[in-house]
């Protein structure tokens, strides 16, 4: 029976996210070239909403955010983008979704380089995550070190570990 383990899941902090996009419209609204263009940036449910006059001026804002969410610790990878959209009284719109657990076929993905890798370790798929779990702790440092060279395309974090 394996004693000690760990979930690899892929969340992000919404309480960062709102502070980012504060200081981002902060930003945006003090910035001469961005001052009169109507800009605006809003936190749904699970996405952020990109509003501007045109597309450049929405690249910038877009820019402006990016940095805040590096600075405040979101990592990008974290944000699928979606197309630009004409929005009301000609201004640009773009969505950003934002991952919240592991999908599927990633989560697949990161059981079968656990497995094909030959280590002493169990990968199991729980919901949005998976868990990893293995008789020797050391065996587990590993696998992490081992993730965390892998790119799968998406934010990974290392939680909940439970050693006995």
């Amino acid at each position: 029976m394996p004693d000690n383990s760990f979930d690899v899941v892929s969340k992000v902090d919404l309480q960062e996210v709102s502070n980012a996009i504060q200081q981002a419209l902060k930003e945006v609204h003090t910035r001469f070239d961005l001052k009169d263009s109507k800009s605006n940036i809003e936190l749904e449910k699970d996405a952020i909403v990109l509003h501007s006059a045109d597309e450049y001026k929405l690249k910038a804002v877009n820019d402006v955010l990016q940095q805040k969410l590096v600075k405040r610790g979101v990592s990008l990878k974290a944000l699928t983008y979606g197309p630009v959209e004409p929005a009301a009284g000609g201004t640009s719109r773009r969505r950003a979704t934002m991952q919240q657990g592991i999908a599927i076929e990633k989560a697949r993905e990161i059981v079968k380089l656990v497995k094909d890798s030959k280590k002493k370790a169990q990968a199991s798929i729980q919901a949005d995550l998976v868990r990893i779990s293995s008789k020797d702790r050391d065996t587990l440092q590993e696998v992490i070190a081992m993730l965390k060279q892998h790119d799968f395309g998406i934010d990974l974090q290392f939680t909940n570990y439970r050693s006995n």
